[in-house]
């Protein structure tokens, strides 16, 4: 009697939980609904403003400052351009600025930390310390060293994406290095290095399929820091050059009326703020979905 009782399954138990498991991972985060709702409404909305703006986006076409109306339906600027149009002009900017940066970024960073936790030692080492010493620099600080160094090649969007690269590789190339070095210890990793697999082909085929899920995520909280800094170096007067429709120049060059005309600069601010949410709420989607958590740091 002991015996029967021992193996019948009781309410609640194993294969309940067990459900229960099944139905919450079945569910989609309410995060990554929302944030991919929101970077889908910018992708949208910046393959249009290539094709498609109520008005020139670089033509003055009204009286300075000019608040919302029929015609113009966010105002005007400083020099009497359609705050609405170059909104979303500016729209591809950022984005392709970000996304290209972050995945240059990503990919230099993964290659360098994999490999670097792979071989280990000295090279080891030296490379990561060398990144440390980069990691330790705050990043606009490092960002205008780079630009002043430049010097009248700053405001190209190839230089942009530079300073990008090389202020987020690092960041990428210390985490990836982690799952390296958790990585390196699995079966798979050790049976490709007994049968004589080069270093590159082990970090390849065998490491990095198996860190992509912690890579997408980093690549999302980078790509979502991006337009912040990008956006920070154009109301410096470092990003992009007037008259490029630009949200952070935008801030910078509307921003002495901004209690007589706020709309000429929460229009470019709120359209910042939420390419930023959107993209860190697709990060958190993402990470709960691959059942990570997401660490925001700079």
């Amino acid at each position: 009697m002991s015996g029967s009782s021992a193996t019948e399954p009781l309410p609640g138990g194993a294969p309940a939980q067990a459900q229960a498991r099944a139905g919450t991972a079945s569910r989609v985060p309410g995060a990554l609904v929302v944030g991919g709702t929101l970077v889908a409404v910018y992708i949208v909305a910046a393959v249009v403003g290539v094709f498609w703006t109520p008005h020139d986006p670089l033509a003055s076409l009204g009286i300075p400052f000019q608040g919302p109306s029929s015609q113009y339906l966010l105002g005007t600027d400083v020099l009497g351009r359609d705050v609405l149009s170059r909104v979303l002009s500016g729209a591809h900017e950022v984005l392709i600025l970000a996304l290209v940066s972050t995945t240059i970024s990503t990919v230099i960073g993964a290659a360098t930390g994999l490999t670097s936790g792979y071989v280990g030692g000295k090279l080891d080492a030296v490379l990561m310390r060398s990144l440390e010493v980069l990691i330790s620099i705050p990043f606009l600080m490092l960002a205008l060293l780079v630009i002043a160094a430049a010097g009248a090649a700053h405001g190209t969007q190839e230089l942009l994406i530079g300073i990008i690269v090389l202020i987020y590789a690092p960041r990428t190339a210390r985490v990836a290095r982690s799952v390296a070095q958790e990585l390196v210890v699995r079966d798979f990793v050790v049976v490709a290095r007994a049968r004589g697999e080069s270093a590159w082909s082990i970090v390849r085929r065998e490491m990095l399929p198996n860190a992509t899920g912690p890579l997408l995520v980093e690549f999302g909280v980078r790509a979502g820091y991006a337009p912040i800094l990008i956006g920070s170096l154009a109301f410096l007067g470092f990003g992009v050059h007037p008259p490029t429709p630009d949200w952070g120049l935008m801030i910078n060059e509307n921003r002495a009326a901004i209690a007589s005309d706020p709309s000429s600069v929460l229009a470019p601010a709120g359209a910042l703020a939420g390419l930023v949410v959107g993209l860190n709420l697709l990060t958190d989607g993402v990470a709960r979905v691959l059942g990570r958590s997401v660490e925001r740091s700079l």
